[in-house]
């Protein structure tokens, strides 16, 4: 892989990483520096983030991004370095106790290219709760087949310890769904009421004047 930046051979890594995460795990460098991964996170984390920002502006998005294009690639680039370092230190330490003798970095490039999944899992969360679900489903496949494939450890452990976490995700998620959607329709409901109560500023003013 070409350290410079080369959006096609990009592209291309990460359609290999969805159409065959298992071989190219297996063939995944385990070293060769930070710069390459990172640049290929945030590729694709900007791709996802974009294509959610069109489906906010068709209408698609149940939730609607109200954010300038130059405010979003600032906002995507620290997320994107931020998470990325902070998601691949936590699964460093997990494969740690499950057994790997993988370094940071390995942890580092597992967690970056596993990032190929953003695009597509940016039209999934499309359909609610559904969407989520598979987002977090396809997530843990892919952190599995990196346990096996990177780190050398058993398939039955790294089922169970993702498989639990995954699970555990899916439950918290779930829940904030319902709040989020109690709270929307409660806001929706609270503002309906505001507007039959609202009193026009003209009649307002005639009020005060007769008082």
């Amino acid at each position: 892989m070409d350290s410079k930046f080369n959006l096609v051979a990009i592209l291309r890594t990460a359609f290999r990483v969805i159409a065959s995460p298992s071989g190219f795990f297996k063939e995944m460098p385990k070293t060769g520096g930070y710069i390459e991964p990172l640049v290929f996170m945030m590729v694709m984390g900007f791709v996802g983030t974009s294509l959610q920002a069109v489906f906010s502006k068709i209408g698609l998005q149940p939730v609607q991004l109200d954010i300038d294009a130059a405010s979003l690639i600032m906002l995507l680039t620290f997320l994107i370095v931020a998470s990325g370092f902070v998601a691949a230190a936590i699964y460093f330490i997990i494969w740690k106790l499950m057994g790997s003798h993988e370094s940071f970095e390995t942890a580092y490039r597992c967690n970056a290219y596993i990032s190929a999944l953003m695009p597509v899992t940016a039209v999934f969360n499309l359909v609610p709760y559904f969407g989520p679900v598979v987002t977090i489903a396809l997530s843990t496949i892919f952190l599995v087949i990196a346990s096996v494939r990177v780190h050398h450890l058993p398939p039955k452990k790294s089922w169970i310890v993702f498989g639990i976490f995954g699970l555990i995700f899916i439950m918290v998620m779930s829940m904030t769904e319902d709040i989020a959607l109690k709270h929307l329709k409660g806001g929706s409901e609270t503002q309906k009421q505001i507007e039959k109560i609202r009193v026009p500023p003209k009649e307002a003013l005639k009020d005060l004047v007769e008082i």
